[in-house]
């Protein structure tokens, strides 16, 4: 409300690649977006970053009150070395999102050089990420960030030291279930925690009360317990869970057999049962992906799931693991926890990790390698 950053973390992401460019003589101007708007507005305003990218910058920062035309012709012209320009919200364009190539070619007026380093949109065609590349046949490349982020995702994805396990937690299975059967063939065991569980319980003959289930996925979460117990996949489900009365965190609760949850009940946490059985099998494993909490973390009455899972998954790395934490909620976790500086990497993109791990091509990638 008050315009106040809560929290930084991928404004020092792009920090090294920033300091990289003013390092070398050159200037940097940054474009990005910041909410969902519908048009320019105060609340989304790029005007409300220039104090935090200033201090951790230590260089002087000015600002276009608009991403592309004259006045940001104007002051990027006027750039000297070492300095930066912050152009207000790309997304205050419709053209942006809708990847137009006039607008592209607007932004590349701006600049000699293109540098992408926004890993959090390199699933998506818009005009700043993938179609204003073509503008740069040979000054593209991408910053560090993202070439950090690609690495740990192929390491994950194509050399996982075995035995491999994948932590998918969050609410619905229809956001996951892409992502779980692209797993299929390249993980041990696949974890599975939040919402979404309830949804293979049911899926199993299971009682699950008011729990979040998604009807119309029953016969899918079916079919790929059968496909994976056939590529010899071990597919975990939370034996026991935290059921409460409401949703809320106030909440009367108990312990039971996720498979068992009465009528008037929702399951919001995974149980100590599933706990112990979780934990073991990630201190066996050598590679961990997390993505998705295990219940409803942000109340503290069902928070103690996906903290046990984030120590488990820091005292496996502690113990010679590979893990990569990605999604925002997961990374909102560790930081919560504090235990990002525990675990192998933590990945700044949610949707784009998530259609990397699905198998598909990022425009956002594509469009620097291409």
């Amino acid at each position: 409300d008050e315009f106040q950053i809560t929290d930084d973390t991928r404004i020092r992401a792009a920090m090294p690649t920033i300091r990289k460019i003013l390092s070398d003589g050159g200037s940097a101007i940054v474009m990005s977006h910041l909410g969902r708007p519908s048009g320019p507005d105060q609340k989304n305003s790029m005007k409300h970053l220039v104090v935090r990218l200033r201090e951790l910058s230590g260089s002087a920062v000015s600002f276009s009150s608009d991403c592309a035309g004259s006045e940001a012709e104007a002051k990027a012209n006027a750039l000297g070395p070492g300095q930066i320009l912050l152009l207000e919200n790309l997304r205050f364009h419709s053209e942006e999102m809708r990847g137009e190539e006039s607008f592209a070619k607007d932004l590349a007026k701006l600049g000699t050089v293109y540098v992408n380093d926004a890993f959090g949109t390199a699933h998506r065609a818009h005009a700043s990420t993938s179609v204003i590349a073509k503008f740069f046949p040979e000054e593209k490349m991408f910053g560090y960030l993202l070439a950090e982020e690609v690495g740990n995702l192929e390491k994950v994805m194509t050399k996982p030291e075995k035995p491999f396990t994948a932590i998918i937690g969050g609410a619905k299975v229809s956001s996951k279930i892409e992502i779980i059967s692209n797993l299929l063939d390249k993980v041990d065991n696949i974890i599975i925690g939040g919402g979404m569980a309830y949804t293979f319980c049911k899926a199993q003959g299971g009682m699950v009360g008011d729990s979040l289930v998604e009807d119309d996925q029953l016969i899918t979460a079916k079919a790929t317990l059968t496909e994976a117990k056939k590529k010899g996949v071990r597919i975990l489900l939370p034996e026991d869970s935290i059921a409460a009365d409401e949703f809320a965190g106030d909440a009367n609760t108990t312990v039971c057999a996720s498979g068992q949850i009465d009528n008037g009940r929702m399951g919001l946490d995974i149980g100590p049962k599933a706990i112990e059985a979780y934990t073991d099998c990630i201190s066996n494993s050598k590679t961990i992906l997390w993505n998705g909490p295990m219940g409803v973390f942000e109340m503290e009455a069902f928070q103690n799931g996906t903290r046990k899972i984030a120590e488990s998954v820091a005292k496996a790395t502690d113990n010679g693991a590979y893990s990569l934490v990605g999604g925002g909620d997961s990374v909102a976790a560790v930081n919560k926890f504090g235990l990002a500086e525990k675990v192998s990497y933590v990945s700044t993109g949610g949707g784009a990790m998530l259609e990397y791990i699905e198998g598909k091509k990022l425009p956002g990638v594509h469009a620097i390698l291409n």
